[in-house]
């Protein structure tokens, strides 16, 4: 029965996620049972496209995304694909019709990842927009399950959200990024000379990102509410912890929230969503 081959597919999605993300994993297992798989299947579709970029430093990545690309949409049309982490996220892009646009963006961005090495503002915010902020508008699309106006009104929020999350991950990653893969994310930015000043003003503009995210939290559907809050408070903690790091240290180690911490930080979430205090 083809409900076997969804489940099994769908599966799969949850596994990449489970194995790649404790964090993203989570936050998601907190969303109401209904809205689980479909963001698993987001993630896996994510972590798969991310990897080839990242990654697979062996083989044609240029080639591997071009396959990855059409066949994406192969399968977005088709309706099911052979391969199951595609066949999951198509499932969830055809039930709660997830814009073409939103997809479209996100592979360019990964696109530039394979040649694109340093940002100007502009190329900067597109590649924010393409590589997080699309992500959080996917997810949106579930949250909101065509409700057209309840999406229009939380979709800058959203954005905020995916960006902030994503630049943390490129303050977290700038040894890996600069490094390992020879991208700079940030313009303006020498990372042979990175000062406190470099390092203020990027976090100044991530802390509007998180302020104007929550906004958007407290309206979200009660279904979608505490996941996405739990998860907004991981990566607020670890902005902290970043906040309080020289500049150095961020290109010598990787910093991250201990696992004890992440405990930490969901019992305290529960607490204050008992007492609606979120």
């Amino acid at each position: 029965m083809i409900t076997l081959f969804h489940e099994v597919s769908q599966d799969c999605s949850r596994i990449t996620t489970e194995k790649y993300s404790t964090s993203f994993s989570s936050a998601i297992r907190l969303l109401h049972k209904d809205l689980r798989t479909p963001i698993f299947n987001i993630y896996g579709f994510v972590r798969f496209a991310d990897e080839i970029v990242d990654s697979f430093h062996d083989y044609d990545k240029a080639a591997l995304l071009t396959e990855f690309r059409q066949s994406t949409y192969d399968a977005i049309e088709k309706g099911i694909s052979m391969n199951p982490i595609l066949h999951s996220f198509q499932l969830t892009v055809n039930q709660y019709k997830i814009d073409r646009e939103l997809i479209d963006a996100f592979l360019y961005s990964m696109e530039l990842d394979l040649n694109q090495r340093k940002y100007d503002r502009a190329g900067y915010e597109q590649y924010i927009y393409g590589s997080a902020e699309v992500v959080g508008l996917m997810c949106l699309f579930v949250f909101c399950d065509g409700n057209k106006q309840m999406y229009e009104l939380l979709k800058p929020y959203a954005r905020s959200l995916g960006a902030a999350f994503q630049k943390v991950n490129f303050l977290r990653d700038l040894k890996a990024d600069y490094e390992g893969l020879e991208r700079v994310y940030f313009p303006g930015c020498d990372f042979r000379n990175f000062t406190e000043r470099d390092k203020r003003a990027i976090e100044e503009d991530i802390q509007r990102d998180f302020t104007h995210a929550y906004e958007g939290i407290l309206q979200l559907p009660m279904k979608s509410r505490f996941g996405v809050y739990v998860a907004y408070k991981y990566y607020l903690s670890l902005f902290k912890k970043i906040k309080k790091v020289q500049p150095q240290k961020i290109m010598e180690e990787r910093i991250r929230i201990p696992d004890y911490g992440k405990i930490f930080i969901l019992a305290k979430a529960g607490i204050r969503s008992q007492l609606n205090l979120l």
